[in-house]
Parts: C-alpha cells; sequence; structure tokens
C-alpha cells in the first residue's frame, strides 16, 4: 500500500480542523506535519492532538512556506481575504493545494490561482463539499442515466435558518462583504457550483434580485439594548438573545467559534466583549439577508436559485424538471422522490449520511478523502495528470465568476451575460503575464 501523504494545515480554526481529522481517523492514509496560525493558543492544541514537533508550527503562513518543502500538500483554511497569497506562495513552492470556498471574493485573484495551478501541474481543489455528498451524487446520477428524461428546469432552495444567518452573516466573520464576501459567493458559491454541475453545461446568462430587509437598526424591538448581556428588555422574547444562544450546558458548533475555552466563564466573557453579543439589529452588518439568482445555461436548461435567512431549518431543497418525469429532494431529510411521468406511484430514495451540519451530509469526508487519494496518486505517479477531481478549480473558477456576475445583477439591476462578463478577467490575466 502507498506511503501515506504529508498535508501542512494553514489556519486551524474549526473548518481547518473539520479537514485534518481525517489524519486522526486515518493515520496510514494522512499526517499533518505542520501547522501556520496567529491564535498561539489554537495553534498549540492542534499540534497536541496531532503530534506535530514544537519547530513545525509557525506565527505566521509565511513562515511555513519559506522552510524547505515540509509536506506533499498545504490545506487552506484561513479567512476569505486570506486566501490568494498563501495559495500562489503554496503553488509556486510545489505543493498540490485544498483551498476552502470562497477561493477569493476577488474574481481576478480566482482566475490567476487557477491558471497558476493548471500551469504548474498541481492538483488545485476548491471545498465545494456538496459534491461529495450522497444527496447531490445520487442526483446527479439519475440525470445522467435520463430517470426524467432530458432536463429542462432546476428550482433549488438554500434555507440558511434564521438562527444561522444570525450567527454567520450577522454577528460573525461573513457579516461584511468589504470584510469578507458578498452572501452569494460566501454562502452560496456552493449551491451555484451544484446547479453548474447539475445542468450540465456552462451558465450563459442571469439575473439577481435581493437585499438586506431585517437584519438593521429600525427592525430592532423598542429599547433594544446594543449589547445582549446589557440588560436589554426585549431578551425574553427574542430569537437572538445571545446568551440563550450561546451559554447552554451543551455548547453547540456555533458556541466553539466564538471562544477556544468553552467554560462557561469564557464564553459570557466573549460575548461580554466580542461580536457575538452584539445585538443582531445593531451590527456591522450588510450582506443580503434574502436573494434570488435566474440563469440560463448553454443546453437549454432554466435554473432559480433562492437564498432566504427566514427558514426554520439550515437545509436544502431542490426540484429537478424533466420531459419524462421530475425529481423532489430535501438534503436535510435525506430524502429524494422520483416521479415519471405515467407511473401511478412515485419512487422514494432514503439515503443515509453522517456528521450532519459540520460534516455537510458526508461532504466533508467524501472530499478530504478523495484530495488525499488524488495527491497519493499524483506523488506516486509523477507522469500522471493533475486533477483536482470533483472540485478542481477549473470547475469552481467558473462557478465562482457565477456569483460575482450575480452579485454584480443585484447591484445594477441588469442581466448579466456570463461569458462577456468573465473574459475581461482572464485578459486580465494575460495582460499581467505579457507584462
Amino acid at each position: 500500500m502507498a506511503e501515506k501523504i504529508k498535508v501542512a494545515l494553514i489556519g486551524a480554526g474549526l473548518r481547518g480542523q473539520v479537514y485534518t481529522n481525517y489524519a486522526i481517523d486515518h493515520p496510514d492514509r494522512m499526517q499533518v506535519v505542520a501547522v501556520a496560525d496567529p491564535n498561539a493558543v489554537r495553534a498549540e492544541t492542534f499540534r497536541q492532538r496531532h503530534g506535530i514537533d514544537e519547530s513545525l508550527v509557525f506565527g505566521d503562513w509565511r513562515e511555513l512556506l519559506a522552510q524547505p518543502k515540509l509536506a506533499d500538500a498545504v490545506i487552506i483554511c484561513t479567512q476569505d481575504k486570506m486566501h490568494y497569497e498563501p495559495t500562489m506562495s503554496a503553488l509556486d513552492a510545489g505543493y498540490h493545494v485544498l483551498l476552502e470556498k470562497p477561493m477569493s471574493p476577488d474574481p481576478q485573484e480566482c482566475v490567476e490561482m487557477g491558471e497558476k495551478a493548471a500551469r504548474a501541474g498541481l492538483i488545485f481543489s476548491i471545498c465545494h463539499v456538496l459534491r461529495y455528498t450522497a444527496f447531490f451524487g445520487t442526483l446527479k446520477k439519475l440525470l445522467d442515466e435520463g430517470a426524467i428524461g432530458q432536463l429542462m428546469s432546476i428550482q433549488h432552495n438554500e434555507n440558511v435558518g434564521y438562527w444561522h444567518q444570525a450567527h454567520s452573516f450577522v454577528r460573525g466573520n461573513w457579516r461584511n462583504a468589504a470584510e469578507s464576501s458578498p452572501m452569494i459567493l460566501a454562502k452560496s458559491c456552493h449551491d451555484l457550483d451544484i446547479l453548474l454541475w447539475l445542468a450540465g453545461a456552462d451558465c450563459v446568462r442571469l439575473s439577481s434580485f435581493g437585499s438586506l430587509s431585517h437584519f438593521r437598526a429600525e427592525q430592532a424591538p423598542a429599547g433594544a439594548a446594543k449589547r445582549c448581556t446589557d440588560g436589554c428588555p426585549a431578551a425574553d422574547d427574542c430569537l437572538y438573545y445571545a446568551p440563550a444562544v450561546y451559554l447552554g450546558d451543551n455548547p453547540s458548533w456555533m458556541a466553539m467559534a466564538i471562544s477556544d475555552d468553552q467554560s462557561y466563564e469564557a464564553r459570557l466573557k466573549a460575548l461580554q466583549t466580542g461580536p457575538y453579543g452584539r445585538c443582531v439589529y445593531h451590527c456591522d452588518n450588510d450582506v443580503v439577508d434574502h436573494q434570488v439568482v435566474n440563469m440560463e445555461f448553454a443546453n437549454a436548461v432554466t435554473a432559480v436559485f433562492t437564498m432566504s435567512a427566514f427558514t426554520q431549518e439550515c437545509s436544502r431543497t431542490i426540484k429537478l424538471m424533466g420531459t419524462k418525469g421530475e425529481i423532489r429532494a430535501a438534503m436535510e431529510k435525506n430524502e429524494i422522490e422520483l416521479i415519471r411521468f405515467g407511473a401511478s406511484e412515485p419512487e422514494r430514495i432514503s439515503l443515509e449520511t453522517p456528521d450532519g451540519h459540520i460534516g455537510h451530509g458526508g461532504g466533508d469526508l467524501g472530499l478530504i478523502r478523495d484530495f488525499a487519494e488524488l495527491v497519493r496518486g499524483r506523488r506516486d505517479n509523477v507522469d500522471g495528470q493533475a486533477s483536482g477531481g470533483l472540485t478542481s478549480a477549473v470547475h469552481s473558477v467558473q462557478s465562482h465568476l457565477m456569483a460575482f456576475a450575480a452579485e454584480q445583477s443585484r447591484l445594477a439591476g441588469t442581466v448579466v451575460e456570463v461569458e462577456r462578463f468573465t473574459e475581461q478577467f482572464r485578459q486580465g490575466f494575460l495582460s499581467q503575464e505579457a507584462l
């Protein structure tokens, strides 16, 4: 059996820990040998968990990549605006790269990263984990088998969940487009990528509408405090009262995000001083809380994507309509209903997918397992064809540019021709190459 691959992690937050858990569960296939994170406590905790040598713990990714090549691959899970530089440097150093989505909030940077990896012949995968779920994998298989004839239309909903919106996109790291990314990129590039995959053709034009309507100061309850821990009079009736969300006896994944120390005292202090204790109506958020994107693909398939914060579940639901039938499916419920026109009864497919919300229905495991095998195959067969698997940057750059085009459409109120939109960034890359 081939020797396990070695990886280095840049950014030891929640997502980085999720992917590298694969090395804990499968030590014969992957080993984490180095880590870079500016949070010394987090880095040390990670070091101990993975048995990393103290000399291979770095406070900055530049220090890690300045070393002689330490591993086969680098996993990059920094914040959105911090993806481009470490990715380009890692590719320059000859590392295969697994990059958390979104690739970058800058479309030019997305194109440049994809081109560099292609020219270097290196594996460059993006964490579009939904392609690796049993749910979407089954839908793709049914379409490819012609179960509903020729696909004509798709209706896809991302039900963000009111509580998830408040945590991540009002109080959290992805609340402000200038600091991270627009909502359509930060949260929903997953979904545009899936629509591109299921449609089976390039997106040729799209339009988008949406706004931030509810999580605004004018929607705050009368007399609401700027911080939940400051004796807010609306505490008893507010869905978003921070102590009720984050200070329970069994901390959730959301509580894990507010403090590395999960003691009650540390979490309370985090609410008293940090961003997660703020009133959701008095934050510096500006990303949308609902949005719709209308798409037409080169094979005449049309699609409508709706993202809404105002749902109970954090889930995805989809309807696929073809010339011989339709499919209705709910990811959170692991249920697919196949309706063949003229049949007396629909066919129901029930799936089992592990790991819940954080595991993305098994997609996280499928992604990192595939990446490890791709790197192993490339390392052990140097003449092999470089690839990024299902989530190669070849595919991901295209779906990212769909997200950028959708945001331009939303802001400008226009229909965007996707090829014309993307060409400007490819020409920008070629112009830089000529200098």
